[in-house]
């Protein structure tokens, strides 16, 4: 069972703007990687449903992370169906974020009262997912999707659409800003964030430093702007 409300997912993640992700097989290094993101100031992170045994991993993650980090709001990402999302859901996930959106999916996490981010690409697959009770819709991949542009071109008739892009965020100011000024609600980060060579190096104290950079930046391109809008 989830230990955070829809409401409180959904606002911790606009409100801090970003969503690290990351995938390892190795459970005492996700906890590293976890221990990390919190220690640079992230209170959401997504970690991906990829390779064997994911499942047995996050459990593990999860309990560490509620005894541990009991602020950290922990989810599962690269869910396709609706029986993987039932079994996270089950191990106490706290959102689901897919690469498509699934109307299957959508309906396990509503039962549940569950937040849902689907990945999207194209107005009617945002407005699909709006229909469905999506409150935050990916688009993936970012930078092959239109990139900042396609963000402020579709607030543009749509200014009620929250907007998380992912892939193609780069770890800069100038990529972290261009997104967030667009009007990007938050972003989705991967390995251009928690750096690959990093973790292969224990380098706990770079990550933590990385995701405290992009958070000060995202925070800086929202300086004088119209409060982004919580759920």
């Amino acid at each position: 069972m989830a230990r955070f409300t829809r409401l409180e997912v959904l606002n911790a993640v606009i409100d801090s703007g970003l969503v690290p992700i990351f995938y390892h097989a190795d459970a005492e290094v996700a906890k590293q990687v976890a221990k990390a993101v919190h220690a640079g100031g992230a209170r959401v992170l997504e970690f991906t449903n990829r390779g064997d045994f994911a499942f047995q991993v996050f459990t593990d993650l999860a309990q560490y992370c509620a005894a541990e980090m009991p602020a950290m709001i922990l989810g599962v990402g690269s869910v396709v169906d609706a029986p993987t999302a039932s079994m996270y859901l089950a191990s106490s996930a706290n959102f689901i974020v897919g690469p498509n959106l699934n109307p299957e999916v959508a309906r396990v996490c509503n039962r549940r009262k569950v937040a849902y981010m689907p990945g999207t690409a194209t107005p009617t697959e945002i407005t699909n997912a709006e229909e469905m009770g999506v409150e935050i819709c990916k688009i993936f991949p970012g930078d092959s999707v239109g990139g900042p542009g396609f963000v402020k071109a579709l607030l543009a008739p749509c200014p009620w659409t929250r907007i998380m892009p992912t892939g193609g965020v780069d770890a800069t100011e100038d990529s972290i800003k261009a997104w967030i000024k667009a009007g990007a609600s938050c972003l989705g980060m991967g390995s251009r964030l928690i750096r690959k060579d990093w973790v292969a190096a224990g380098d706990w104290d770079a990550i933590a430093d990385n995701v405290r950079r992009v958070l000060t930046w995202i925070q800086e391109a929202r300086s004088g702007a119209a409060p982004t809008k919580r759920v």
